[in-house]
């Protein structure tokens, strides 16, 4: 499957965050970690969640998201 730049950079910083399901990171987190506008961040992991390549996982708060493919 073809990501964009900009999802790849978002992939990046979320294996550099170390996002796994038992260590799940928020829209905020990854957007610092990414150097992009929270926003964007947000438009592109639902982008990835459609793609089957990042999970959602609903908490009280924020949610939380993790890869659960390898890129």
């Amino acid at each position: 499957m073809e990501l964009t730049e900009e999802e790849k950079k978002v992939v990046e910083a979320m294996k550099n965050l170390r996002a796994t399901e038992n260590n799940l990171k928020d829209a905020d987190k990854i957007a610092k970690a990414a150097m992009m506008p929270k926003g964007k961040v947000a438009n592109i992991l639902l982008n990835l969640v459609n793609k089957k390549i990042v999970k959602r996982v609903a908490r009280g708060k924020a949610a939380g998201y993790y890869l659960i493919s390898e890129v």
